[in-house]
């Protein structure tokens, strides 16, 4: 049985003394889940939450990365930065990097066979948007985002990774799927991987949903056949909010 990821993304949100105060907060909440429990946070709050986290059940992630190992990259972070100083997980490819920064199918290839070669589990982010929607190519476009950032991947790197897929048009909006509709969705994607590494691949790997993810639609979300978790935004910066999505499941 595929274990529950809850990863929560806090995107450009608070200043490090904020990100301490928040594990202290949150560490006694979550101690008790056997869910597995993820924040994604700027790059500036990644060694306070790293020293904050230790001795918790609590991984860090980071919310981006570039594919290159260094180089003449202005302002960019490496997987192998990452790594050293103990981040586990690297969201890649989320629709804002995709909306606001240019982020293209190969880019997002290049960024997780980076992340797996320096040994970060990465969190690959795939949705469709409200035209591709209302035209009916969210399973078109979501399977084939997932087939290209996959592309070039062995059986078991695929294992190594997770998919979130969260529908833009939900992300931040208050508007959710329903939990037909994203398991729906999520089916789609996971025999997308059915066909291209077989049943094995397609039944280990872990797939959550993000998209306006809360305490009130958590559990119904996350008890379908196919959600393994969610990826949480706004709702990842209220610690008692985050904590009872945490422990929905």
């Amino acid at each position: 049985m595929r274990r529950k990821v809850i990863a929560g993304n806090w995107k450009m949100n608070m200043l490090p003394n904020e990100a301490m105060t928040f594990i202290e907060q949150i560490t006694p909440m979550v101690k008790s889940t056997q869910n597995e429990v993820i924040l994604c946070v700027p790059y500036t709050d990644l060694f306070y939450c790293l020293l904050g986290v230790q001795n918790t059940n609590i991984k860090i992630g980071a919310q981006n990365m570039h594919w290159e190992e260094k180089g003449g990259y202005t302002g960019e972070v490496s997987a192998q930065m990452l790594k050293s100083i103990g981040v586990e997980y690297v969201i890649i490819g989320h629709s804002e990097r995709r909306q606001y920064f240019a982020e293209k199918d190969e880019t997002v290839n290049k960024k997780i066979k980076s992340a797996l070669q320096h040994e970060l589990k990465p969190i690959i982010c795939v949705g469709e948007s409200l035209e591709q929607r209302e035209q009916g190519k969210q399973t078109e476009i979501i399977t084939e985002q997932t087939k290209l950032a996959l592309e070039g991947l062995d059986s078991n790197q695929v294992k190594k990774c997770m998919i979130a897929y969260e529908p833009i048009w939900a992300i931040g909006t208050g508007k959710t799927a329903t939990s037909e509709d994203a398991n729906e969705a999520i089916k789609s994607i996971r025999n997308e991987i059915r066909n291209l590494y077989g049943d094995e691949v397609a039944n280990e790997i872990i797939i959550l949903y993000g998209g306006s993810v809360k305490s009130e639609n958590s559990k119904e979300l996350f008890s379908t056949s196919d959600i393994d978790g969610g990826l949480v935004g706004g709702a990842s910066l209220k610690p008692e909010e985050f904590a009872k999505i945490c422990l929905s499941v």
